[in-house]
């Protein structure tokens, strides 16, 4: 009723329905945990593409098996990776020193750090111009304002080339004015970041050839004697710029960069565990393929347990699947076999393991073949599938074929067989179809377990309705406990589901038998709301892959009667 009834006449009143929308979480977006060679260290950065990873994270790097693993990804129908850069030893940011001489006596005022840890920072170069906008009252350039130009060379086919550049105009050492150059080149270098040293607002010198040890390394951008060239403005050519390796001050020479060592299961783990801070976004996958090269030859892995262990439980908490690799010297059958055996303790409703590893074109080895972990390949395919056909269609079939990799074994109908009732799922190659991914089975799915959460499209399918009811009811939380509620949470969970029944992920061929909600006094006791608690009981008869084809012949005797 409207709050005020105040003259003769129609009032008009909008009333709520009680229907908000549950909709649907993402049900392929990737983790890779991993060495690599820059990017923010543990920090998870969301990527959308391979060319993005190489900008970020520097693509493909031999002693990285996740750089592969991500570029197989998207070749295989990947769309969204949270990538975590980890290491151990200890990785360090390269520095260059920017120097104010002041009566002769040359101080350093700046530290120009790489924005990342690792030895790429050694290719940055820097270069200090005064060349500032004039003060607008007098016209007079101002005193303390600088321009910094950075750049990235690398040396591609032989030749050395400017891959980045930047400049940033009119840097302050005044922490009071806007452009203050710590916060602005923080702000806005995709290259660098500035740690000011303790000679406040003096600004550095000009960079002059006299300055430069060695100028046929950090020449004139657009040198002819080169052949480099500029990416950023024309302006550049009045820069000269110096790296590392030409700095130094009182305090010793300034830090080349350092990529650290790759990491052990407690450095996996740690990374693991920054996922954490993608929220409001989900992962759902997870692929560390540098796990299955924690140990040597031998059917244990302990180091390998030691990482997946915690990390599927890490992704059983998150509604999370993992794709777990498997050893490079696990390369026939029986030894997959024996292998697992002896690493029982990995088995969860939440994993999948795949045999055998696979053959991939190595771009940084004359284009020779490397060996590599499928679960990249394989996170790639769940995804294409799931934008397909849904993540109730198992990711697997003659139409799930691999791209840009081979097998490293193949396997026969006879040694398939004796994969399958241990959970291992098989990549066979055919002829006509080629290499296809031929298992849909959780790692709790062997034969003498008997798990209700035996395939995987079966439990992914509960994660993701898991997951979307987890998201889409927190507007539950500290509203009335009593029947208005439980009917508006039968109305929203139902639709959610029925629009499921719609699209064919569950069995039966009514609503009726397909799912059921319920959300009323029966599930929800005084007790129960004495106590704060709202249960709601959602239920989903799920379709599980044909594993097994059986045709049955028979010959029939005699005439048939027309």
């Amino acid at each position: 009723m409207p709050s005020t009834l105040s003259y003769p006449g129609v009032y008009v009143e909008e009333v709520p329905s009680g229907v908000r929308t549950l909709v649907g979480v993402s049900t392929s977006n990737t983790a890779f945990v991993d060495f690599f060679p820059r990017g923010p260290m543990n920090e998870p950065v969301r990527i959308t593409s391979f060319d993005e990873f190489e900008r970020v994270f520097g693509g493909l790097d031999t002693r990285s098996e996740a750089s592969y693993a991500i570029r197989q990804y998207y070749l295989n129908g990947g769309s969204i990776a949270f990538v975590v850069r980890v290491a151990t030893g200890t990785p360090l940011r390269s520095q260059i020193a920017l120097v104010s001489t002041v009566d002769g006596d040359p101080k350093v005022v700046m530290l120009v750090e790489a924005v990342d840890e690792g030895k790429w920072g050694d290719s940055l170069q820097v270069a200090v111009d005064h060349l500032t906008a004039p003060d607008p009252a007098t016209g007079v350039p101002l005193t303390n304002e600088f321009n910094l130009a950075v750049r990235e060379v690398q040396t591609i086919s032989g030749r050395r080339r400017v891959v980045r550049s930047e400049i940033l105009r009119n840097l302050s050492l005044d922490k009071g004015k806007a452009r203050y150059a710590v916060d602005a080149v923080g702000s806005e270098s995709q290259l660098v970041r500035l740690i000011e040293q303790p000679n406040p607002g003096v600004r550095p010198d000009a960079t002059t050839t006299a300055e430069v040890k060695d100028v046929t390394n950090p020449v004139i951008v657009g040198d002819p004697t080169t052949g480099e060239k500029s990416l950023g403005s024309g302006e550049n050519h009045r820069y000269v710029f110096r790296s590392h390796a030409d700095t130094a001050h009182a305090g010793g020479t300034v830090n080349a960069g350092d990529d650290g060592d790759p990491p052990d299961a407690g450095a996996l783990i740690a990374g693991v565990n920054t996922l954490d801070q993608i929220t409001p976004e989900i992962f759902n996958l997870m692929c560390v393929p540098r796990a299955a090269e924690l140990d040597g030859a031998g059917s244990e892995s302990p180091n390998l347990r030691a990482a997946i262990e915690p990390i599927t439980k890490y992704c059983g908490d998150r509604r999370a699947f993992l794709i777990v690799d498997i050893p490079s010297t696990i390369d026939t059958p029986a030894k997959m076999t024996d292998w697992l055996t002896a690493n029982e303790n990995i088995r969860d409703r939440n994993a999948a393991i795949y045999f055998p590893r696979l053959l991939v074109p190595d771009p940084l080895n004359e284009n020779r073949s490397r060996n590599l972990g499928a679960s990249g390949t394989i996170a790639g395919l769940f995804a294409a599938t799931d934008a397909r056909r849904g993540v109730w269609k198992a990711p697997a079939g003659t139409d799930v074929s691999l791209t840009g990799a081979t097998l490293a074994t193949k396997i026969t109908d006879l040694a398939n067989g004796g994969l399958n009732p241990f959970a291992i799922n098989a990549i066979r190659n055919f002829p006509i179809f080629g290499d296809v991914v031929w298992g849909a089975r959780t790692m709790d799915g062997a034969d003498i377990q008997a798990s209700e959460w035996k395939y995987v499209p079966v439990r992914r399918t509960a994660l993701f309705i898991e997951e979307s009811l987890y998201q889409g009811l927190k507007w539950v939380v500290f509203e009335p406990n009593d029947d208005g509620l439980w009917a508006q949470i039968r109305l929203n969970v139902g639709a959610f589901m029925h629009n499921l029944f719609r699209l064919g992920a569950f069995q039966g061929n009514t609503p009726s038998k397909a799912y059921f909600v319920k959300c009323d006094a029966d599930t929800t006791t005084q007790t129960d709301i004495n106590l704060g608690v709202v249960n709601v009981a959602v239920g989903f008869a799920p379709l599980k892959p044909a594993e097994f084809v059986v045709i049955k012949i028979q010959q029939i005797a005699g005439q048939i009667a027309a």
